[in-house]
């Protein structure tokens, strides 16, 4: 991964430095809390429900056990034990004291961390695949591109007060696992006929209370192009882009009102002002591929006695490996999935201690790489498949080694009303609910791939828009109701889901996930998955089986 140089770690100091001067102010009175609003906003602090909130940046997902043990100190020091892994494959910590928050900044600094541009109407934290570097499936290395991103964009003049939020997701593969499709800007990676290298530029998706599935304005843009498309981009919507309305300021409202067609025209005339030079010199591009250079591999056998022989000996590991080892693009390696999803917990949170059991593990088995996921788990992108069972029984023990990655029980769900003052309703006891359902592993097995994703309210943290399942959580005269979709997919095949019906009270809503997941077992056609049962079959089954007795 990228590693911080002098001015980097200057400059971190220098900002937490800054940010002490002013909680000091805002503690004394000096500044009251309209004033101090947009500065702790401009340094990652919420104030939350309950207490004030800091969402640390994790740049495109990638963190190291230094770093990640670092964390796991904070929230046992300064918060409750635990932190929260977003969907932006950040850290959020619940629980902060405003008089902490400074000295919190610092420590991060100490491991070239920090919560720069993770709120406030800027380019947030810039995502990428969490396999990246270790599936044959890719392009190239989606980390080099974005770490070029995150450097071009951080404290970007131009781009520090744009209208809204703006996000940007990379990624390399045929499979998409960055939900690039509902970002503001998504880069598929590909290759031209000559072998050259460039980006399929999809610009204005976005979830929240309007979604939109992005479309492509560029088909095939020259890699050494990159950042001066981007910066014709944020310059059109800089200037276009509506700030007087919260509503519809974000970019996919002004695409969907000009036209794609329109939009790109207008990029690709702002875009010629920046001549044809290369934007990032060879020398540039080489010094951050640098940092990313590929891991030393050994040469080892296809296939792995140790993990076949604990397949057949522990019928728990045999399940994991099913469920949350993926194939690595080196013979005698495995990608390790894992679940942040134990049946009862809250979806994306991990303790103090099972952050350091992965730092552990990432030290001893996986060349110290850990992967955060936008769908809110972990990954040990590089562990030899001999490995892999010890890797298991420490993950097993450490409560982590729930075996349901993409299966109804990884359940994609935001804080909620548990913690959030925007939120209408809870989702995290909703999402506990429904894994109740399916905690018989045979069960979530026989159901197989099924994304269900929840929403406390209509800003879809949750990105309940996309789920195969989509919940999301409405106030109705006091009372907590939920508005199901059905047929979403936040992947390559991106869709918004379809409404099912009238929303739910709280108390159905696990009862009605259960009917919808009996409807597509009868239903179903061998082979197919949640996803495909309702794109063939309409929602005309689900929504009779979920509201037969309402009448």
């Amino acid at each position: 991964m990228y590693r911080y140089d002098a001015i980097d770690k200057e400059f971190l100091a220098d900002r937490s430095a800054e940010f002490r001067g002013q909680v000091v102010r805002r503690l004394a009175g000096e500044l009251n809390e309209e004033q101090f609003k947009p500065l702790r906003l401009r340094n990652g602090l919420y104030l939350q429900l309950h207490a004030y909130m800091l969402r640390i940046a994790i740049p495109y997902g990638a963190v190291n056990p230094t770093q990640l043990r670092k964390l796991a100190w904070i929230s046992r020091t300064y918060d409750k034990g635990y932190g929260h892994f977003t969907t932006r494959t950040n850290l959020q910590l619940h629980w902060i004291k405003l008089a902490d928050a400074p000295d919190i900044l610092e420590h991060l600094a100490q491991v070239d961390m920090h919560a720069l541009q993770t709120s406030g109407n800027c380019i947030r934290n810039v995502s990428a695949d969490p396999y990246a570097g270790a599936t044959a499936e890719e392009i190239d290395d989606p980390r080099v591109w974005a770490e070029a991103i995150r450097q071009w964009s951080s404290l970007h003049p131009e781009f520090s007060w744009l209208p809204r939020k703006f996000k940007i997701a990379v990624t390399a593969s045929p499979k998409d696992r960055t939900a690039a499709k509902t970002h503001d800007i998504g880069l598929h990676l590909k290759r031209a006929r000559d072998g050259s290298l460039g980006f399929e530029v999809m610009v204005g998706g976005g979830l929240g209370r309007m979604p939109y599935i992005a479309p492509t304005v560029r088909q095939f843009l020259p890699a050494p192009r990159l950042l001066s498309y981007l910066e014709a981009i944020l310059r059109v919507y800089n200037r276009h882009g509506r700030r007087d309305n919260i509503h519809k300021a974000r970019i996919k409202v002004l695409v969907a009102a000009l036209g794609r067609d329109e939009f790109a025209s207008q990029v690709e005339a702002e875009w010629e002002k920046s001549g044809t030079a290369s934007d990032l010199p060879d020398t540039e591009l080489a010094r951050i591929r640098g940092a990313f250079a590929p891991k030393v591999f050994e040469t080892l056998p296809t296939v792995s006695e140790a993990l076949e022989a604990a397949r057949a000996k522990t019928p728990a590991f045999a399940r994991f490996a099913r469920n949350n080892l993926k194939p690595h693009k080196v013979a005698g390696y495995t990608i390790v999935e894992v679940s942040l999803k134990a049946i009862g917990a809250t979806p994306g949170d991990a303790s103090a201690e099972q952050m350091e059991v992965v730092a552990d593990l990432a030290e001893r088995y996986g060349q110290d790489d850990i992967r955060v996921t936008h769908e809110q788990n972990l990954v040990l992108p590089h562990v030899k498949l001999d490995d892999a069972p010890a890797v298991w029984a420490a993950l097993n023990a450490a409560g982590l080694a729930t075996p349901n990655m993409n299966l109804v029980s990884d359940i994609i769900a935001c804080p909620g009303l548990d913690y959030c003052a925007l939120a209408n309703a809870r989702a995290i006891s909703v999402a506990q609910n429904i894994a109740q359902k399916f905690a018989d592993p045979d069960l979530a097995e026989k159901v197989g791939e099924l994304k269900v994703k929840i929403s406390g309210c209509i800003n879809a943290c949750g990105h309940h828009h996309v789920g195969h399942i989509g919940i999301l959580g409405v106030d109705k005269k006091g009372e907590e109701f939920y508005q199901l979709t059905l047929g979403g997919s936040g992947a390559e095949d991106a869709a918004v889901g379809t409404a099912l019906g009238p929303a739910l009270p709280y108390n159905r809503v696990a009862e009605a996930v259960d009917t919808l997941v009996e409807t597509y077992l009868r239903e179903r056609h061998d082979g197919e998955r949640f996803l495909d049962t309702f794109r063939r079959t309409g929602v005309a089954p689900f929504k009779e089986a979920v509201y037969a007795d309402v009448h």
